[in-house]
């Protein structure tokens, strides 16, 4: 068996990987792999444990060939496969949930608490040697407790990230297409029927959607209108489902009060981008599951699944249901 692995990844997925005796091949870089090269290298690849940086469409289908089993993506997400064309050649691919759930709701909340609590002005005013005394009106941010926490999507990190906000006393109002009566009875949270009903009562928007066409600028200028002026938006979902040009305008107007990003559109942010202009947006480079102990466990998961369809069973966690039953794997 021949396998293929797009960049540095923790050592625990390429050791597993290795540890079977299969030709193990390696994009040895934390720099994204040139798609020629990429191209190249998956050659008659029986399984690839990719990035969301590759994408995986007709194109590396056709360079990998027909020997194609499988590919793992190293992310919960995996909006850079074309799932029809991998279901039609019978190319499984998998990705890793679960393993990243409560890290990633970590570091939205810790955005949340950033950027309402205006942490990085802050840390800026004392290395710039501004901060000569205590002062009643220096730094004054929003408070956490007692506010409404509005979440766009709950399934698993946005219910994790409804447990932080119910922790500080917060109000957990959501918008999701499929509603979790179990969690309302549970928790009492409380369902909103639009995603503009959500944005108009929320003091913050976290957003827990999945990237696909229908999400695609979700929040843009008009919803980002409906706002309230002392609101703040978290985004750790994926950058596309926020308009940029509108949220820089809504940010510099203070149509909204400020933004936390764990994702950006494009990524990585250009150092020209408007946003990086601003006091009142906090960016941060797509760090939401990078903790030691989640990130090996992604790298086990990713491992986990290549071994399992190679070796004629079924992966753990497939996203194309369809292509593990038309291998007999299901």
């Amino acid at each position: 068996m021949k396998v293929f692995i797009t960049r540095n990844i923790p050592d625990v997925g390429p050791e597993k990987l290795r540890g079977t005796g299969w030709h193990v091949d390696q994009w040895a870089s934390d720099d994204v792999i040139p798609r020629a090269t990429l191209l190249e290298r998956v050659a008659g690849c029986d399984a690839v444990l990719s990035l969301l940086t590759e994408k995986v469409d007709a194109e590396f289908l056709n360079a990998a060939g027909p020997n194609l089993k499988v590919v793992a993506n190293l992310a919960v997400g995996f909006d850079n496969f074309d799932v029809p064309a991998m279901t039609a050649r019978q190319v499984i691919g998998t990705n890793t949930p679960e393993v990243l759930t409560d890290t990633t709701a970590d570091l939205a909340f810790s955005l949340l608490m950033a950027t309402a609590r205006m942490l990085p002005q802050a840390q800026k005013y004392v290395h710039d040697g501004k901060w000569t005394t205590w002062g009643p009106l220096l730094f004054r941010g929003q408070d956490i407790h007692h506010a409404t926490l509005g979440l766009i999507g709950m399934g698993r990190i946005g219910a994790a990230m409804a447990r932080r906000g119910a922790g500080f006393e917060m109000k957990v109002v959501y918008y999701d297409a499929y509603r979790r009566e179990d969690l309302e009875a549970q928790y009492g949270y409380e369902y909103r029927g639009s995603v503009e009903e959500v944005l108009r009562e929320a003091d913050f928007v976290s957003l827990h959607t999945p990237y696909m066409p229908s999400t695609h600028h979700l929040i843009n200028a008009e919803r980002l209108a409906m706002m309230k002026s002392t609101a703040i938006l978290i985004n750790s979902a994926r950058g596309p489902i926020v308009d940029p040009t509108a949220l820089y305008n809504a940010l510099h107007a203070g149509t909204i009060w400020a933004a936390g990003l764990d994702v950006t559109s494009p990524e990585p942010i250009p150092l020209d981008d408007p946003l990086l202009t601003l006091d009142n947006c906090l960016i941060v480079p797509h760090i939401a599951s990078a903790s030691m102990h989640t990130r090996d466990a992604m790298s086990a998961l990713a491992a986990d699944n290549i071994i399992n369809v190679l070796r004629g069973m079924a992966p753990k966690t497939p996203v194309n249901r369809d292509a593990v039953a038309a291998r007999g794997l299901a």
